[in-house]
């Protein structure tokens, strides 16, 4: 079942599913409200929420916490 923005927690990763790309991201900082700042974990690319919905939602558009690597039920630690 997808989740909403606000229901995001730092150090937690998840599958981000977009006008047909998949992306893991992992959640580095809140910013702001629903903006975070996020880490493509397959492109190690560092960049914000809200620059990947600046250009809109598709009708497939679905968040889910990645669970299966395990990475995304324990936080990260520092």
């Amino acid at each position: 079942m997808a989740i909403a923005l606000d229901n995001l927690r730092v150090g937690r990763v998840y599958e981000f599913r977009n006008m047909g790309e998949v992306r893991k991201l992992e959640i580095i900082a809140r910013l702001s409200g629903v903006n975070f700042k996020v880490k493509d974990l397959d492109t190690t690319e560092v960049y914000t929420m809200d620059e990947l919905l600046r250009w809109g939602k598709g009708p497939d558009y679905e968040l889910d916490e990645c669970i299966e690597t395990g990475r995304g039920i324990v936080p990260k630690r520092f």
